[in-house]
């Protein structure tokens, strides 16, 4: 065996193993969701107190358990899962009885009782075949994480959300990729194409692969591995440089900052989205959200944190405090743009006021850019 080979050899072999281990974890993380999912539905038909829980059952019962990422939003979605996959039983094994307090596997439906109560489904480019299409769930388990899965329950339609089943483990999509066709009516498009066959195929030519490493990177895993959420996010350098420095430049400020949380995460609709920096401002009595943005100004970045300030308005807020602000803060290349905003503060003067004791637009935007100076030198 001569280095090269060596090389080759120890490079072959961590990547197997660490894909093996990648996907350890997506799968221990779907089988786990969809339990808890099935002790729920079990508890609600039969548990003896359930009356005494009703539709308060979640938020009680995410108070109650204290497990990271297993707020109310998430216990539900898991709920959801259940309903959606019930295929997903034929993944269980025996390992669950040995595991678990109590025994699973032969309280649950059978799965031929499942597969029965499945409905006849249409294909979308046939007008008169019918077919049952349901995927096998080792297979979904094996080949989709935990958050393609997030996305594919928010389709009611069985059909539908088996056709992008099959589409996305044929081209192995990302989330994203997954996202992106079923934004762009790719199922619907199909079913009106003359030629669907020619257009998957055109679909797939263009389509993002997965990476292996992108399970681990989600907020589902990190928070099931018990690792900060922050780092799935920060995957850019600069931006995470600039952020260690911009935390603590306004902390020095003198303005009465108070650190409350970085890479705050926060759920809206169905969806989590991830705050930069949010302070107190004692002051002002008031919160400060800060997005740091390392690309052009666009309307999107404005929109996003106008988001995150009616966010805190209706969920966070206090009857004593005062409106959040938001500040954004854009780069380009050695240049840097702020912009506030100000969300129903239809008060001129209280804005004023604001401005007055939050760091002015011209301070901000030196301190960006000598950063970023200090970056590309």
């Amino acid at each position: 065996m001569n280095f090269e080979l060596l090389i080759d050899t120890i490079s072959k072999t961590h990547s197997h193993f660490q894909q093996q281990a990648l996907k350890a974890v997506n799968v221990s993380l779907t089988l786990r969701n969809w339990l808890i999912g099935y002790y729920i539905v079990e508890f609600e038909q039969k548990g003896e107190d359930r009356a005494s829980y009703g539709t308060e059952l979640l938020k009680k019962l995410s108070l109650e358990i204290k497990i990271k990422g297993l707020v109310s939003a998430e216990l539900s979605r898991c709920r959801q899962f259940y309903f959606c996959y019930p295929q997903i039983l034929g993944s269980m094994t025996q390992e669950f009885n040995n595991l678990l307090p109590f025994q699973i596997l032969g309280s649950l439906t059978p799965k031929s009782q499942i597969e029965k109560s499945l409905p006849i489904l249409r294909s979308p480019t046939s007008e008169s075949k019918y077919a049952v299409s349901q995927i096998n769930g080792s297979v979904l388990v094996s080949k989709m994480s935990f958050t393609h899965f997030v996305e594919l329950i928010k389709i009611q339609d069985n059909l539908k959300r088996t056709f992008y089943e099959l589409e996305c483990i044929k081209g192995t999509w990302s989330v994203r990729e997954l996202k992106r066709q079923i934004n762009s009516l790719y199922y619907e498009r199909s079913g009106m194409s003359i030629k669907p066959e020619m257009l998957s195929q055109i679909t797939q030519q263009k389509a993002e692969v997965a990476n292996p490493s992108d399970i681990v990177k989600s907020v589902y895993a990190f928070e099931f591995l018990g690792l900060k959420a922050k780092d799935a996010v920060e995957e850019n350098d600069l931006e995470s440089a600039l952020l260690d420095h911009l935390q603590d430049f306004m902390m020095e400020m003198g303005h009465g900052f108070c650190l409350e949380a970085r890479q705050k995460k926060i759920l809206i609709g169905d969806e989590y989205f991830f705050i930069d920096l949010v302070f107190y401002h004692r002051i002002l009595k008031c919160h400060v959200l800060v997005e740091l943005k390392v690309e052009d100004f666009n309307h999107h970045n404005i929109g996003q944190l106008n988001t995150y300030v009616n966010y805190y308005k209706a969920n966070v807020m206090q009857s004593d405090d005062n409106p959040t602000v938001g500040i954004l803060l854009v780069t380009n290349k050695n240049t840097a743009l702020v912009e506030f905003a100000t969300t129903g503060m239809d008060n001129k003067l209280f804005v004023s006021k604001y401005l007055l004791e939050l760091p002015k637009k011209e301070i901000l935007e030196a301190f960006i850019t000598n950063e970023l100076q200090k970056w590309n030198s």
